[in-house]
């Protein structure tokens, strides 16, 4: 109410409130106290309303083409079932027909009996339509043969179905020898696994580091901060467990020193949001690919600059999503075929900017759909797919 309604009301009041005796006063004053707390409460809840609340509604009217189902049929190069051994693939592949996602990379595969069981799984149920990636278990790295044996435990695990290698970020993060010490991505010792990885011919998909931003200031400077907020043990200091420049430059050294092997960079390397550093890296080292698991909202903010990488770099990019969660498939559709405009993401705590479509030509959306991964992951059933 306005200050000066609000003063009219009151003098009104008072005036009726005299005329009406004390009984009258004494209940008009508990109604005229009760609406000005109601104006204050309203008050007060408007005004803490902070960013984590504040989702407004956009009021822009442009044309809407949303997006639930692929154009063409994809592999999804990056994707988590950590029980596939013993989960029901009938419910999953009835999800991924929704998507038209014909093949999905399982990069939870284990080793020893989870990738045994994980590929006999498969062959008895849906052969084509699922690949399993092996992963390396960490364990007493730095003790007398344990490189020799890990080599040993990869060549099994390929043999018995293993189709790549899955590295997680705890290489570089939390992985540590029999001494307790760090070890890097790029350690010697590992070497022979990566050699080992090109002369099976089978790609390695790597996950190094995290968003530059979790080792930032937690200020208002910080463009991930509601995501920090909200998910607290993101956050690094600015040497835990290495500055983020120290863990990509590990990274790139392992590739370079390993020409012969073939190495998919998880979420594009942590670098979407300079992309002219990362095709500057592709070039340097060609046996490397990336893949866009999680920076589609990094994609969807610079639409023309990175219609303009995925143009130069269209044999290097392969789709992957991460995070199983299928309804957000529809924003990876959305930014890369349609040339819509301010549309929401999915997550806020990702991004609280808006999307925008990078409207790809059909050739470039069939390479990065499933042509590039057909060439580069072993044991996939090209029928699936269209010329």
């Amino acid at each position: 109410m306005p200050f000066l309604k609000r003063i009219v009301f009151f003098s009104d009041f008072a005036t009726r409130s005299a005329s009406t005796g004390f009984a009258g006063f004494l209940k008009r004053t508990f109604v005229f106290s009760a609406a000005l707390m109601s104006i204050a409460t309203a008050n007060a809840q408007s005004e803490s309303m902070d960013f984590e609340k504040y989702d407004p509604v956009s009021t822009l009217v442009v044309p809407q083409h949303p997006v639930t189902r692929a154009k063409f049929p994809f592999i999804d190069v990056h994707n988590h079932q950590r029980s596939m051994g013993a989960q029901d693939l009938t419910r999953l592949i009835a999800d991924m027909d929704k998507l038209n996602m014909a093949i999905m990379v399982n990069l939870s595969g284990g080793n020893g009996e989870s990738i045994r069981s994980s590929a006999a799984s498969i062959r008895a149920n849906y052969p084509k339509r699922f690949i399993v990636f092996a992963n390396i278990d960490f364990n007493g790295i730095g003790e007398n043969g344990w490189t020799d044996k890990a080599v040993r435990q990869l060549e099994a695990d390929v043999k018995n179905g293993a189709n790549g290698l899955k590295i997680f970020k705890n290489l570089g993060f939390s992985v540590t020898d029999k001494s307790g010490k760090r070890v890097t991505v790029d350690d010697p010792r590992l070497d022979p696994i990566w050699k080992k990885c090109g002369d099976l011919k089978i790609p390695v998909l790597i996950h190094t580091a995290d968003p530059k931003s979790f080792w930032d200031p937690m200020d208002e400077k910080n463009e991930r901060w509601l995501e920090l907020k909200t998910h607290p043990r993101r956050k690094r200091s600015a040497d835990d467990p290495a500055p983020f420049e120290t863990l990509l430059s590990e990274q790139h050294r392992m590739f370079k020193k390993h020409p012969q092997t073939i190495f998919i960079a998880a979420h594009f390397g942590w670098l979407p949001n300079d992309l002219a550093r990362l095709g500057k890296l592709l070039t340097e080292m060609p046996n490397v690919v990336v893949e866009m698991g999680a920076i589609i909202a990094e994609l969807g903010r610079q639409p023309r600059a990175a219609a303009a990488f995925f143009e130069k770099f269209q044999d290097r990019i392969l789709f992957g999503k991460d995070s199983w969660a299928p309804s957000e498939y529809a924003t990876y559709f959305r930014v890369l075929e349609t040339n819509d405009e301010y549309f929401p993401y999915h997550k806020k705590y990702h991004a609280f900017w808006s999307m925008y479509g990078m409207g790809l030509p059909d050739n470039i959306l069939k390479k990065v759909y499933y042509k590039n991964a057909l060439r580069i992951i072993p044991n996939m059933d090209k029928t699936l797919f269209p010329d």
